[in-house]
């Protein structure tokens, strides 16, 4: 893996959304041309339409090939690895198969695994790390949790044995959701941010469409502009996601971040 130039690399959790024609991408933007607007403001991005359906290699190639040299993608596991936790291993291999295109041309950086909030902290849950750990044994593997039970020092300390990067996140302060805590388990910070709408996080279920409708404060991003600067400080590199993809405040709040790490760095 190429180390990055840039200590703190900013993006969105994807980028193909027809709300942010206006908010984002200039009117009349089509769909095959998005991408290409979002490479000309950011240099990474997390890529979640692998955690819905396994695709084609040649889709992931055609993305490849719309972002400029020295662009980087985080690859979000498919959602029947972290959510029915299947130890399907034709599932891996056609995941590997799909991400290949990113591989090749030295634009993928690791991949994520996102936890719903009934992974709870048991040794059960702990061996299922361990086991995606060895079916992913050459891959930065970076793994978010939802519920505050995972956030101990002991957890801190099992994640660095397996060589798993810890996410830190921000979310509503809900019983029992993640505090805002800002850790590295390996030499690569992990930064996502969901927004603070406890209405509606449980509204619809886990995947409620609303619960990431939320426009950060500037005074909201000061705080984690700070936890971001510590963890560069401790870290080879940092990525940090906005996942308030809602009416595209995601890329806003992107890059107001961007500006004051700017600043701060």
């Amino acid at each position: 893996m190429t180390a990055s130039a840039t200590p703190a690399r900013v993006g969105t959790s994807g980028y193909s959304f027809k709300d942010w024609v206006g908010p984002f991408y200039p009117p009349g933007t089509r769909p095959e041309q998005q991408l290409e607007h979002y490479a000309r403001h950011f240099d990474c991005l997390e890529l979640n339409v692998t955690y819905y359906r396994i695709p084609d290699a040649k889709l992931l190639a055609g993305i490849e090939r719309r972002t400029p040299p020295g662009f980087e993608f985080l690859v979000k596991l498919h959602g029947d690895i972290t959510h029915k936790r299947s130890t399907d291993r034709s599932l891996d291999a056609a995941f590997h198969t799909a991400v290949e295109p990113l591989r090749a041309a030295d634009k993928m950086r690791g991949l994520l695994a996102q936890f719903p909030y009934s992974f709870h902290n048991t040794q059960e849950n702990r061996a299922y790390l361990a086991q995606l750990r060895d079916r992913y044994p050459a891959d930065p593997l970076f793994v978010e949790f939802r519920h505050a039970g995972w956030a101990q020092d002991p957890v801190f300390d099992f994640l660095r044995h397996l060589r798993l990067g810890w996410v830190s996140v921000d979310e509503p302060p809900l019983p029992n959701l993640l505090p805002p805590l800002a850790r590295a388990t390996t030499d690569v910070g992990y930064v996502r941010l969901h927004g603070r709408n406890a209405a509606k996080w449980y509204a619809g279920g886990e995947g409620g469409s609303d619960r990431y409708d939320y426009l950060y404060s500037e005074s909201e991003l000061r705080e984690w502009a700070d936890k971001i600067k510590q963890l560069v400080e401790e870290t080879r590199q940092t990525y940090v996601f906005f996942n308030n993809c809602h009416a595209g405040q995601a890329p806003v709040n992107a890059q107001a971040m961007k500006d004051l790490l700017a600043q701060l760095l």
